[in-house]
């Protein structure tokens, strides 16, 4: 699985959302998520949202993922 793969599996799940995953291997991943759907959610489920995109992946062609994971406000925060 590639990194624009994943992308685009985020992307179809969880709508207005902005997505960027890297990968040297494509096995471990490194992904960046901001989505309005994160709002008034923990990490936890922030990151089950996630897996809930990528389904069967995880464990599978997708052996570890970091996630990174804001709410469009927390992102526009952090950049300023």
């Amino acid at each position: 699985m590639t990194p624009q793969e994943i992308e685009v599996l985020i992307r179809a799940y969880l709508p207005d959302t902005t997505a960027t995953v890297q990968s040297t291997d494509n096995v471990h991943f490194e992904a960046l998520v901001v989505s309005p759907a994160f709002t008034g959610k923990r990490t936890l489920q922030r990151h089950r949202l996630i897996y809930g995109a990528l389904g069967s992946s995880i464990g599978g062609d997708i052996h570890a993922l970091s996630i990174q994971a804001y709410t469009p406000e927390e992102w526009s925060a952090r950049q300023a």
